[in-house]
């Protein structure tokens, strides 16, 4: 999977959170913790990603919650959920990489070395015409598959990793593989291990865990378990780089003003014009995503002019005050 390098952050001028607004998004009150959170749920094989998601709303009793990236009934592994307020940033991991494990059988005897080596010629751009079952139009499409893993070979059945653009069919791949290595194939096992920023190697989370948790917390006043649930919706930036702003610049924004040069504080090396953009706090609250219109050096060297417009806001206004001084 794709991955982002961690920039160096350039500082324009230093400037103190006043602590009277807003709030460190992992201190931040329980019931508003729920409703500015994403879960990283270990989606179970049986049903849909839709079914997943309206069980995750009534066992925390939200009106809202959307998964990021629709996974098939029998396909498991990692299913972001996004909840009420995050629902609006859902885009940040529907269209990012995904990992899969998955296990293909072969129709014939094949010696491991032509696995292998189909697999090399399956790294980079790829065409695929979407399955039969797909709800998609069946027209040849280019993804990218930026790396697969040959793990191990059991008779005819073949466990792979791959790491894949969105929209990458695994089964279709799996006939792709064999075709290359000179036999039918098809995918017997799919599990999903990585999407838009989580993994199943970090804070993932069953539906079971998540009833319990919201249990204690009603029953026993514990928070605990549900904090560690459900992760503030801020996780889902680190895929994307960042621009902090002084908490003066905050209301003009939340009712949806472009981003000015002097209001920023402090911006990620290495944007580039075009690029989209998360807009923080200087309490790492997140504020809305944007498009910058300008490249780092110039957010930090220009006296004015928009350093980025605003396509989605977070956060809703009245946190951070109109009139404060910067």
């Amino acid at each position: 999977m794709e991955k982002r390098e961690k920039n160096e952050i350039l500082v324009r001028k230093v400037e103190e959170t006043n602590p009277e607004y807003g709030c460190i998004p992992e201190e931040r009150p329980i019931e508003n913790y729920i409703k500015n959170g994403i879960i990283n749920l270990d989606k179970p094989k049986g049903p849909t990603s839709h079914q997943v998601s309206d069980w995750v709303k009534k066992i925390l009793h939200v009106k809202k919650a959307g998964h990021g990236g629709t996974l098939d009934p029998a396909v498991t592994g990692v299913l972001p959920i996004a909840l009420e307020n995050a629902t609006k940033i859902s885009k940040l991991f529907l269209k990012a990489g995904k990992e899969y494990v998955a296990l293909m059988h072969l129709h014939s005897d094949i010696h491991e070395g032509k696995i292998r080596d189909a697999m090399k010629k399956f790294v980079g751009k790829i065409k695929q015409v979407p399955p039969k079952r797909s709800n998609v139009k069946r027209v040849e499409r280019e993804r990218e598959i930026y790396y697969i893993d040959f793990i191990e070979k059991k008779g005819r059945d073949v466990l792979f990793r791959v790491g894949c653009e969105k929209g990458t069919y695994i089964r279709r791949l799996c006939e792709q593989l064999g075709r290359m290595a000179g036999t039918r194939a098809h995918m017997i096992e799919l599990r999903r291990t990585k999407a838009g920023g989580f993994s199943e190697d970090e804070r993932i989370v069953t539906l079971q865990d998540l009833e319990d948790a919201y249990a204690f917390w009603k029953e026993e006043g514990n928070e605990k378990f549900l904090r560690y649930c459900i992760q503030p919706m801020e996780v889902a930036t680190k895929l994307i780089p960042k621009v902090w702003v002084f908490d003066s610049t905050i209301d003009s924004l939340c009712h949806g003003a472009p981003l000015a040069v002097p209001g920023i504080s402090k911006v990620e090396d290495g944007i580039k014009k075009g690029d989209e953009v998360s807009i923080m706090s200087l309490k790492n609250e997140l504020i809305g995503i944007g498009i910058a219109q300008m490249r780092s050096q110039g957010m930090i060297e220009a006296e004015k002019g928009i350093a980025v417009k605003i396509d989605r806001v977070t956060m809703p206004i009245g946190i951070y005050p109109p009139g404060l001084r910067q």
